[in-house]
């Protein structure tokens, strides 16, 4: 038996595709050591050392690169150590897609986030102007505005997210993060652009009118990074009471799910708030989330990086040819 199916038995395996078998998996050994305190641990220390970068003069959108890198080297070598599903660990045609994605989306949030967040802080300038105060609270600690920062993101990512799970028009463009054949790290990047820019640009637009620094879009940027990789991580993770709070791989697996009554629920990026507000939160306590994953109307969804990044000016073509497997 290898390493990582020896140190995590029990439940969640799975029976016919999409349905989970009963029972919650039981952890042992390093296995349980690490779901309770890699994520912690990982989510610290990369703050820590962003937030010392800051503080040494480099400039605050370049002190988010090296720690959220550490952070996806540490996850790679973690899912050979203790994976989740062993079968998560085979390519299936998804690997080159996801490197393109990452390199288109690297590309095009570099070039959008500088204008939008100038347009914010414009609309900010006037709005100060007009009451005579600013609004956000820069005089206190970094740490303090970080949690601030990240509920008022996360109602605008909430909202885009929901919106794309239930306006078909919008669907299309989030089809592409839910096409991946397998959870892994690299999935955190798995997005069309016009999708991640709406969930991952926009929602800092509150922020930049509400006078937010630019330390401030930093560590949001840097907290959605090194969350982002852990929540479709192919590691254990058990996170507990705290699952109130982040929208985290126990949540995210459930968001995952090729069924749309299970899989349109935890549309939390990074907070499950929200969700919790509206009612959207799902973590069953009998059961793992299913190993097979995707979208069960859309079984033959194309997996190259062209044909994902088309996919939404051509729906009506790609519908038909990937509900049709055998065409």
């Amino acid at each position: 038996m290898s390493r990582g199916t020896s140190q995590l038995e029990g439940g969640g395996g799975v029976g016919a595709v999409g349905r989970p078998a009963p029972g919650r998996r039981r952890l042992r050994g390093p296995a349980r050591v690490y779901a309770w305190t890699a994520f912690p641990a990982v989510l610290a220390l990369t703050h820590w050392g962003g937030m010392a970068l800051m503080e040494a003069g480099v400039e605050p959108a370049l002190s988010v690169g090296p720690p959220i890198a550490a952070a996806y080297l540490f996850l790679a070598l973690s899912e050979w150590w203790l994976p989740w599903h062993r079968s998560w660990l085979r390519p299936r045609g998804d690997l080159g897609t996801d490197v393109g994605l990452f390199l288109v989306n690297t590309a095009v949030t570099g070039l959008a986030t500088p204008v939008v967040l100038a347009g914010g802080a414009l609309a900010g300038t006037w709005l100060a102007a007009r009451i005579g105060a600013g609004l956000w609270p820069v005089g206190i600690a970094l740490w303090l505005q970080l949690p601030l920062a990240l509920v008022v993101a996360e109602l605008v990512e909430y909202s885009f997210h929901r919106a794309m799970h239930e306006v078909p028009w919008l669907w299309r463009f989030h089809v592409t993060h839910h096409s991946a054949p397998r959870l892994y790290w690299l999935n955190a990047v798995r997005f069309h652009p016009i999708d991640l820019f709406l969930v991952g640009t926009v929602k800092l637009v509150p922020l930049a009118v509400l006078g937010a620094g630019p330390e401030v879009f930093a560590l949001v940027t840097l907290f959605s990074g090194v969350h982002g990789a852990f929540q479709h991580a192919n590691v254990p993770v058990r996170l507990g009471p705290l699952n109130w709070v982040f929208s985290m791989t126990e949540l995210h697996r459930w968001h995952h799910a090729p069924e749309p009554e299970l899989a349109n629920h935890n549309y939390g990026g990074n907070l499950i708030v929200w969700d919790v507000v509206f009612g959207t939160r799902f973590l069953p306590r009998d059961r793992e989330p299913p190993e097979e994953i995707g979208i069960r109307d859309l079984p033959a969804f194309p997996r190259g990086l062209i044909a994902n990044l088309l996919a939404p000016f051509r729906w009506g073509r790609v519908v038909e040819r990937a509900s049709s497997p055998d065409r």
